[in-house]
C-alpha cells in the first residue's frame, strides 16, 4: 500500500537560443527563387549551353535541392534519435517491472503468498499512534492526516486508540480498502510485464524502422552532394571558355556556394559553452558562402581603425590553434570549444582556420568581434577583403535582407569581393536552414572587418 511509483523525466538543457522549426517555403520565397533563377539565365546569355546547363545545375542543387535534403536527413535523425528514446525508457520500465516480480517472488519464498504487507505497514501506523509518535510523511500519506489526533480520528472510532494493535490495523487496513496480498500483486506485476513488453516490441520494432530511413535520406543527401561535387569539377574544367565578365563571375559565384555547402559534411560538433565567451545570436535568413585558396601575402598593415585602398592577399600561414601570429597574440587559447554549435562565432572561427588566418577562442558575441581584435592587435578597418570577418553591430541592418541581433550582434565570412563592390559572404546562425549558410551584401562599407 505504501510502495511508490517512479516517474522518470527526459530533461532537454536549457539553450540561450531556440532554433527555428522548418517552415514550408513561402510564396515570397518561392518567387524570389524564380527570380534568382531568372537573373542566372540572364547572366549566362550566350555561354554554351551544355555548360550553362550545367552551372544552372550546380546552383539548383545548392540553393535548394540538397538545403532540402538536408533538412530532412536532420528531421529524419531526430525522429530516429527520438523513437530509440522512447524504446530504451520502455525497456527499462520493463526491467524494473521483471525486477519487482523477482523481490517480490523472494518475499512470498520467505513468509508465503497470503502475507499481507498492506495490513502491516498499517499496523506499524496503529502502533505508532497508540504509542504518543508524531505526524510522519508515511501516516499523511495513507490518510492525509498530518498529526496524531487526526490519524486517530480518521479511524472513524475513539476506541480504536484503545483496541489492541492487530484489531486497529484491520479496521485501517478494511476501511482504506489498500490491503493486497501478495498473490495479487504478483499477478499484477505478471500483467504489467506483458504489456510492457509488447510496447518495448512495438518501440523497438519503429524506432529500427527510424534509423532505416534516417539513413536513407542521409545517403540521398550525400548522393546530391556528390552529383553537386561532380558538377563543380566539370564547371572548373570549363570556366576559361567564358567569354563575358558577368558570366564568370556568375559561374565563379555558384562555384563558390557549392564549395562551402561541402563543409556541411563534416562534423563541427558544438560543445556548449558560455554564452559570455562564445557569442551566442540567431538570425532570421540567408543564404550560404564561397571558398578561396588561401596565398602569400605581399603586405601587412598595421593596425587602423580605418583605411582605405587596401590591396593585400590573403596570407594563409598561421597555423590552426596558433596563440601568437603575425607579430600579436591571436587569442587563442582553446580552440574553438568555446562558441556555441552552429552559432555565427562557432563558424567564423571554423573558416579563419581553414583560410589559414589567426582567430581567437574568446573573441564574444558577433558584435564585439572589431574590438576584441584591435585590443589584441588585429588589423580592423571598414574594407572588405577574402578571409576577413565581417562584424554587424546590435541591431545592424544585415545588407537590408535582416537585422542582427540586439544583444549579440553578428559576424561572418567575406568570401568574395564581387566586381561591382559587393561581397559574397559565408556564416553561421540557427536562424539558417544549413550550416554554414552565405549571401551576397551591396553595403560593404557599413560593416567592420577583422583581418590579421
Amino acid at each position: 500500500m505504501l510502495s511508490a511509483a517512479t516517474i522518470l523525466t527526459a530533461g532537454l538543457a536549457t539553450t540561450v537560443v531556440a532554433t527555428p522549426q522548418a517552415e514550408a517555403i513561402t510564396m515570397q520565397e518561392y518567387q524570389q527563387k524564380v527570380q534568382n533563377n531568372e537573373t542566372l539565365k540572364a547572366q549566362l546569355a550566350g555561354v554554351n549551353e551544355q555548360l550553362a546547363n550545367v552551372i544552372l545545375e550546380l546552383s539548383d542543387l545548392t540553393e535548394n535541392q540538397i538545403p532540402a535534403a538536408q533538412q530532412a536527413a536532420e528531421d529524419a535523425e531526430q525522429n530516429a534519435q527520438q523513437a530509440q528514446q522512447l524504446a530504451d525508457a520502455t525497456n527499462e520500465r520493463l526491467q524494473s517491472a521483471k525486477q519487482d516480480k523477482a523481490d517480490l517472488e523472494a518475499k512470498i519464498e520467505q513468509t508465503g503468498a497470503d502475507y499481507d504487507d498492506a495490513k502491516e505497514e498499517v499496523a506499524n501506523l496503529a502502533r505508532q499512534s497508540l504509542h504518543g509518535s508524531t505526524a510522519s510523511d508515511v501516516m499523511d500519506v495513507v490518510t492525509n492526516s498530518t498529526t496524531t489526533e487526526q490519524f486517530v480520528d480518521k479511524m472513524q472510532s475513539e476506541a480504536a486508540v484503545t483496541r489492541s494493535e492487530s484489531n486497529a490495523a484491520d479496521d485501517a487496513a478494511n476501511e482504506l480498502s489498500t490491503s493486497m496480498n501478495r498473490k495479487e500483486r504478483l499477478t499484477a506485476i505478471e500483467n504489467r510485464i506483458t504489456k510492457l513488453k509488447e510496447e518495448a516490441d512495438q518501440q523497438a520494432a519503429s524506432a529500427q524502422q527510424a534509423s532505416e530511413d534516417a539513413a536513407a535520406k542521409q545517403a540521398s543527401l550525400q548522393a546530391l552532394r556528390d552529383k553537386g561535387s561532380a558538377a563543380r569539377e566539370q564547371l572548373e574544367s570549363q570556366k576559361s571558355s567564358l567569354t563575358t565578365q558577368q558570366a564568370r563571375e556568375a559561374a565563379e559565384i555558384v562555384a563558390a556556394k557549392s564549395q562551402i555547402d561541402s563543409y556541411n559534411t563534416q562534423n563541427y560538433g558544438g560543445a556548449t559553452a558560455d554564452p559570455s565567451a562564445g557569442g551566442q545570436q540567431q538570425v532570421s535568413n540567408g543564404g550560404s558562402s564561397a571558398v578561396t585558396t588561401p596565398s602569400t601575402p605581399s603586405n601587412s598593415s598595421g593596425n587602423t581603425g580605418s583605411a582605405s585602398g587596401m590591396n593585400y592577399s590573403v596570407p594563409g600561414s598561421c597555423p590552426e590553434g596558433s596563440g601568437f601570429c603575425y607579430g600579436h597574440s591571436t587569442g587563442n587559447t582553446v580552440g574553438g570549444s568555446a562558441y556555441p554549435a552552429r552559432q555565427c562565432t562557432l563558424w567564423a572561427y571554423i573558416r579563419r582556420s581553414q583560410l589559414g588566418l589567426p582567430v581567437g577562442s574568446y573573441m564574444g558575441n558577433g558584435a564585439e568581434w572589431a574590438n576584441t581584435a584591435r585590443s589584441l592587435g588585429y588589423l580592423v578597418n571598414n574594407t572588405p577583403h577574402v578571409g576577413a570577418a565581417v562584424v554587424f553591430a546590435r541591431g545592424q541592418s544585415v545588407g537590408g535582407h535582416w537585422t542582427a541581433d540586439w544583444q549579440y550582434g553578428h559576424v561572418a565570412i567575406v568570401e568574395r569581393v564581387n566586381a561591382d563592390g559587393s561581397i559574397l559572404i559565408s556564416e553561421g546562425g540557427t536562424g539558417f536552414s544549413t550550416f554554414p549558410a552565405w549571401e551576397t551584401l551591396s553595403n560593404p562599407g557599413a560593416y567592420q572587418y577583422v583581418h590579421y
